[in-house]
C-alpha cells in the first residue's frame, strides 16, 4: 500500500510541471481527482491480491468512471456508470480538445476538451507508474513515465522549467524510491523502530542480542537524494549559456546552422539569398498592404559582427516580457523622443510554401505586432523570432513609428555615438590598407557622418563604376578588397557588406540587414517574391537610431525593386519635410508625423488609445565575465552564511552578558533557564557558557561530555598555560556556572563579558592562523547546528514512515 500511495504522489508532483501550459487551475484539481481515482483502484487491487496484470485494468476502469462523472455526467447512468451516450460525449470532447491544442499557443485556455485530455493523460501516467513501481517492483524504471510529463513543458515552452516545480517533482520521485526501499527491507523481517541506539533487550527469537542500527544507511540515502536535487538546480544556474558561431560569409555562405528544442533554427541567409535570386521562375514569398500604400523593405536578420572574412549575428535574446502578445516592443535604439514619426500599420501574409522560417519579415522600426504564437523581440535589433513556431502561412499586423527625416535634419545630428555597442564598430587589425585608403578618398570632403554615409552610397550607385551581377566568386579572404579595388562586380550581399565595412572605417556604427525589398504592386496588395530577396546596410545615427541605406544599383541594370531612401537624396523645394525613412519609399505619402506619445495602440485601433513607448526592458546580453563575477559573488555569499549566523549568535549572547534575558541558547542553557536552581534569574551565565562552548568547538578544543565546568577550567589552564588573568577569567566563568546549577542561592553574579573576552583571546593565541580564519569564515559550531537541523528534519520523515508500523505494534501489544 505504501508503494501505491507513493506512486500517486510521485505522479501528481510530476504533473505540477505542466502548470505553465495552462491559463487557469481547473486542470490541476481535475488531475488530482484522476490520480486519487487511480490510487483508490491500486489500493483495491492490493486488498484483493489481484495479479499484476489486473491492476492496470482496474485503474483504467476507475479512470473511466471518474472521467464520465466529471465530463459526461449528464449522459451517464446515475451520473457515474458509463453509457453509450457518455462514451460519445467523451469522444467528442477529446476531438475538440485535440483541435484546441493544435490551435492555441501556451498558455492555452482551459476549455473542457483540453482539460479532459490533460486529466486523461495524467491518469494514464499514474496507471503506468503504479504498474511499474507497485506491481512489478521496479521503482527506478517508474521514472521514465514521470519523465514523459516533464518533457511536455520542456519541449513546448521556450522558458526553462521552474526550479521550485522541479524540486517538488524530484522530491516526489525520491519519496517513491524511499518507499520502495522500505518495502524491500520490510521483507527481511520486523522493522526496528529505535534509531541510533543499542539495546540488550531480547531479540525476536527471545535471546538477548544487539539490534543493528541501520539509521545511517537511511540518512545517507536521503542526503544523497537531497544533494542531487540541490546540484541539479544550482549547477545549471551557474554555467554560462552557449552561443552559436557567426555564419554570414562575405560571398556565398556554406552550410547553415540549425537548432532544435529551445534553440533558434537559423539557416544560412546568404546561401538562401543567392539561391532565391537565381531561381528561374520567381515564387511568391509574401503579400502585404499598409495604411499609406507605400512599398517598404522587410527585414528578417540583422548581422552585427565582422571578423575580416564574414559577417555574423549575435544570438538574439527574447525575454518573457518581450513577447509580442505583451504589448509594445522595446523602444528602437537611438530614436529620440523629440523626433517626429509617421505611424503606419502593415498587414502581412506569409506564403504557405516558406519552410523553416522562424524570424518575421518586418518593416523597421516595428513598435507593436499582432500575431498568433510565441514570438519575441530582441532588444538590440528588434528582430522578432520564435523558438517553437514557424512563419509559413502566418498572417500578422505590425505597427511602425518611422522617423520623418530630411537631409537637413540628418546634417545637424550630433556626432556623439551615445552608448552604442562597440561591436558595431569592430574591425580586424589586418584589414586591407587599400580598403582603408579608398574609404578615406571617397569621404575626404564629408563634413558630417551623414554626408560621409551619402558619399559611400553614391560611390556604389553612381561614381564607382560598379556592375550588378549574380555571377561573382567572392570566396577568398581577399574578397572584400577584390570587390572594391579590382572587380567592382557583385550582387546585393557584396554591396551591403562593403558599405557596412567602409562606414565603420569612418566611425559610423553599422550592421547588415537581410530580408526583402518592397516588391511590386499587384491589385490592392504588394507582392514580394524570391526575386525580391535583398541585403542592405543599416547605419546608426544618435537621435534617430538605425537608418537603412541602399548601395546596390537598381533598375534594369541592377536589382529591379531596390530603392534609394528619400532621406539620402536632395530635398525638392516644393515638397516640405514629410518623407518616408525606409528604402522602400521615395514619396511623402506617409501619415502625418506624430509625436511618439500620441501613437495609436495596434490592439486598440477601434477605440481611443496611445501606443506606449515605455523603456527598454532589462538587457539580457550580459558579458560572460559579468556572469562569472555574479556567480562567484553569489557563491561567496552562500559560503558566508555560516559565518553570518555565528556572528549574529555571538552578538546576541554578548548583549546578554550584562543583563537578564529569558530565552535559552543551547542544551545547557535550556537546563539553566528551565527552573533548575536559580538559573532563571541568571541567563547571562547560560549565554557565557554557551559562547565558551562554541569557542572551544571552533578552535578544535571541544569540551568532553563528562567534563564538569571546574574540570574544564583546570584543563584549559594547565594544557594551554594560561596567564594569571586568563586563568582567573575561565575559573570565574566555571564557578558562576556551578553556582547557578547547584547552589540554592548563587548570590550576586557580576557581568561576564570581560571574562569571556579574556578567555577567547587566550585560546586564540594558542591556535594556528588557519584555525582562527576557519573559526571566523566557516565556524564548526554553526555547521554542527546546521547538520543537527538536517538530521532532525530527516528524523521527522522517519516518524511519518513509522506511523503505521507503530500503530500495528501497539495493536498487537493490546
Amino acid at each position: 500500500m505504501r508503494l501505491t500511495f507513493a506512486s500517486g504522489v510521485a505522479t501528481f508532483t510530476a504533473a505540477m510541471l505542466l502548470y505553465p501550459l495552462f491559463d487557469g487551475g481547473t486542470w490541476f484539481w481535475s488531475s488530482l481527482g484522476a490520480v486519487l481515482a487511480v490510487v483508490a483502484a491500486g489500493l483495491l487491487s492490493s486488498r484483493l491480491s489481484l495479479p499484476a496484470w489486473a491492476a492496470p485494468v482496474v485503474g483504467v476502469a476507475a479512470t473511466w468512471i471518474y472521467l464520465t462523472a466529471s465530463f459526461a455526467a449528464g449522459e451517464a447512468w446515475a451520473l457515474l456508470v458509463p453509457t453509450k451516450g457518455s462514451v460519445v460525449e467523451l469522444a467528442g470532447l477529446l476531438g475538440v480538445g485535440w483541435t484546441d491544442i493544435q490551435r492555441f499557443a501556451a498558455p492555452v485556455p482551459e476549455t473542457t476538451g483540453i482539460t479532459l485530455l490533460t486529466t486523461g493523460g495524467v491518469a494514464l501516467i499514474a496507471i503506468i507508474v503504479d504498474l511499474v513501481a507497485a506491481r512489478l517492483r521496479r521503482a527506478a524504471l517508474a521514472g521514465l513515465p514521470l519523465l514523459a510529463l516533464a518533457t511536455v513543458p520542456a519541449t513546448i515552452l521556450p522558458d526553462p522549467i521552474s526550479w521550485p516545480a522541479f524540486i517538488v517533482a524530484a522530491l516526489g520521485f525520491i519519496g517513491l524510491l524511499i518507499a520502495d526501499g522500505r518495502e524491500r527491507v520490510g521483507h527481511w523481517g520486523r522493522a526496528v523502530l529505535v534509531r541510533r541506539t543499542r539495546t540488550t533487550a531480547p531479540a525476536a527469537g527471545g535471546a538477548p542480542g544487539v539490534r543493528a542500527d541501520t539509521s545511517g544507511l537511511r540518512l545517507s540515502g536521503k542526503r544523497i537524494g537531497f544533494a542531487a536535487i540541490a546540484l541539479a538546480v544550482l549547477v545549471p544556474a551557474a554555467l554560462p549559456a552557449m552561443e552559436p558561431v557567426s555564419f554570414f560569409t562575405f560571398g556565398v555562405g556554406g552550410s547553415g546552422t540549425g537548432g532544435q528544442g529551445n534553440s533558434i533554427s537559423i539557416p544560412n541567409p546568404i546561401a538562401n539569398l543567392k539561391g532565391r535570386l537565381e531561381q528561374p521562375v520567381p515564387q511568391v514569398v509574401l503579400t502585404y498592404t499598409n495604411t499609406d500604400d507605400q512599398p517598404r523593405y522587410l527585414r528578417i536578420y540583422a548581422l552585427d559582427t565582422f571578423d575580416g572574412q564574414q559577417f555574423g549575428m549575435t544570438q538574439p535574446k527574447g525575454a518573457p516580457q518581450n513577447r509580442t502578445e505583451n504589448g509594445p516592443l522595446p523602444a528602437p535604439p537611438g530614436l529620440g523622443q523629440s523626433v517626429k514619426v509617421a505611424n503606419v500599420v502593415t498587414n502581412v501574409q506569409i506564403s504557405e510554401e516558406i519552410a523553416e522560417l522562424r524570424f518575421l519579415p518586418l518593416p523597421y522600426p516595428a513598435r507593436q505586432i499582432r500575431v498568433d504564437g510565441d514570438w519575441r523581440a530582441d532588444v538590440d535589433s528588434l528582430m522578432v523570432f520564435s523558438t517553437r513556431d514557424e512563419a509559413a502561412g502566418l498572417g500578422y499586423e505590425v505597427a511602425t513609428s518611422e522617423p520623418a527625416l530630411t537631409p537637413d535634419t540628418l546634417e545637424t545630428l550630433p556626432e556623439d555615438r551615445g552608448e552604442v555597442d562597440p561591436r558595431y564598430l569592430q574591425l580586424p587589425d589586418d584589414l586591407s590598407p587599400e580598403v582603408r585608403a579608398l574609404t578615406e578618398t571617397v569621404t575626404a570632403d564629408a563634413t558630417s557622418s551623414y554626408e560621409a554615409a551619402v558619399r559611400l552610397q553614391e560611390f556604389f550607385t553612381k561614381d564607382g563604376g560598379f556592375t550588378y551581377s549574380l555571377r561573382t566568386a567572392g570566396h577568398s579572404t581577399s574578397a572584400l578588397r577584390d570587390f572594391l579595388i579590382r572587380d567592382r562586380m557583385g550582387y546585393c550581399e557584396q554591396f551591403a557588406a562593403s558599405m557596412a565595412v567602409m562606414a565603420r572605417l569612418v566611425g559610423i556604427p553599422s550592421r547588415v540587414a537581410i530580408g526583402f525589398t518592397g516588391g511590386t504592386k499587384t491589385g490592392d496588395r504588394w507582392t514580394v517574391g524570391t526575386n525580391d530577396s535583398h541585403s542592405w546596410p543599416e547605419l546608426y545615427f544618435e537621435g534617430v537610431g538605425w537608418l537603412a541605406f541602399e548601395p546596390t544599383p537598381s533598375g534594369s541594370l541592377g536589382q529591379g525593386s531596390a530603392r534609394v531612401p528619400a532621406y539620402t537624396q536632395p530635398q525638392p523645394r516644393a515638397t516640405g519635410e514629410a518623407t518616408t525613412p525606409t528604402p522602400g519609399s521615395t514619396s511623402s505619402a506617409a501619415d502625418e508625423p506624430q509625436d511618439p506619445q500620441q501613437q495609436r495602440n495596434l490592439r486598440e485601433l477601434d477605440r481611443e488609445g496611445t501606443l506606449a513607448t515605455g523603456g527598454l526592458p532589462p538587457d539580457e546580453s550580459m558579458p560572460l565575465i559579468a556572469k562569472i563575477g555574479l556567480g562567484a559573488a553569489a557563491l561567496l555569499l552562500v559560503l558566508l552564511i555560516p559565518a553570518l549566523a555565528r556572528l549574529i549568535t555571538r552578538n546576541r549572547r554578548v548583549r546578554t552578558l550584562g543583563w537578564k534575558v529569558s530565552e535559552p541558547s543551547d542544551e545547557l542553557t535550556a537546563r539553566m533557564v528551565s527552573g533548575q536552581g536559580a538559573a532563571g534569574r541568571h541567563s547571562s551565565v547560560a549565554a557565557a557558557w554557551a559562547e565558551l562552548d562554541d569557542i572551544l568547538y571552533d578552535y578544535g578544543m571541544a569540551r568532553q561530555p563528562s567534563e564538569t565546568p571546574r574540570a574544564l577550567a583546570r584543563r584549559l589552564t594547565q594544557q594551554y598555560e594560561f596567564d594569571a588573568d586568563s586563568a582567573a577569567a575561565v575559573t570565574a566563568i566555571a564557578s558562576a556556572v556551578e553556582r547557578v546549577l547547584f547552589a540554592r542561592d548563587p548570590g550576586r553574579i557580576g557581568p561576564m563579558r570581560k571574562d569571556l573576552r579574556q578567555v577567547r583571546q587566550a585560546l586564540a593565541a594558542t591556535t594556528s592562523r588557519g584555525r582562527r580564519v576557519r573559526a571566523v569564515l566557516m565556524p564548526p559550531s554553526t555547521l554542527r547546528r546546521l547538520r543537527g537541523m538536517g538530521e532532525r528534519l530527516l528524523d521527522g520523515f522517519d516518524l511519518l514512515e513509522n506511523i503505521r508500523l507503530r500503530r500495528t505494534a501497539a495493536q498487537k501489544g493490546s
